[in-house]
């Protein structure tokens, strides 16, 4: 069985993510969607709550998980049993980072996991999880950016954070 893990933030999910998602789960047996929780960051939303939105955004697709970690990729791969992680390029500038980032998990695992690079559909280059969550902090549209369930989560937290 050909499995592959997809790690990122996803704060928020957004249809580039998903365009990475359904086209990984069509080459790979089983793909685990793996939210990191970076300490060193302040998320939108928490650990369990993107968890969540990624089940509902990609319950239709039969053989993708989603689970979250916290450390190294390389540990967590190794703990599922996975040997390839899968990454999104929406641009040039986002290959350097990622080239690196492979580069070390290539060799903190001795050669056990090697990272797949998906090019994003171009519908879909211009789009960042910062970016909605900027552009829906002034109440801005981003119903080309998410899904309707995600936007409405979006909208709702802000909501919240406005009325503190």
């Amino acid at each position: 069985m050909k499995k592959a893990v997809y790690p990122g933030s996803f704060d928020p999910v957004t249809y580039g993510h998903l365009d990475i998602i359904r086209r990984a789960a069509e080459m790979f047996d089983e793909v685990t969607i793996a939210v990191l929780d970076n300490r060193a960051k302040t998320p939108l939303f928490s650990v369990d709550e993107r968890v969540k939105m990624l089940r509902k955004v990609t319950g239709d697709i039969p053989n993708v998980k989603v689970d979250w970690f916290f450390g190294l990729l390389i540990d967590y791969a190794r703990s599922i049993g996975v040997h390839t992680a899968i990454r999104g390029l929406r641009a040039v500038t986002d290959f350097e980072y990622e080239l690196q980032i492979a580069q070390t998990n290539r060799l903190l695992s001795h050669g056990e996991l090697d990272t797949i690079f998906l090019t994003t559909s171009l519908e879909y280059a211009y789009l960042n999880s910062s970016a909605v969550r900027e552009i829906a902090s002034f109440n801005g549209d981003i119903s080309q950016c998410v899904p309707p369930f995600v936007e409405e989560k979006v909208r709702e937290k802000y909501r919240q954070i406005q009325a503190q």
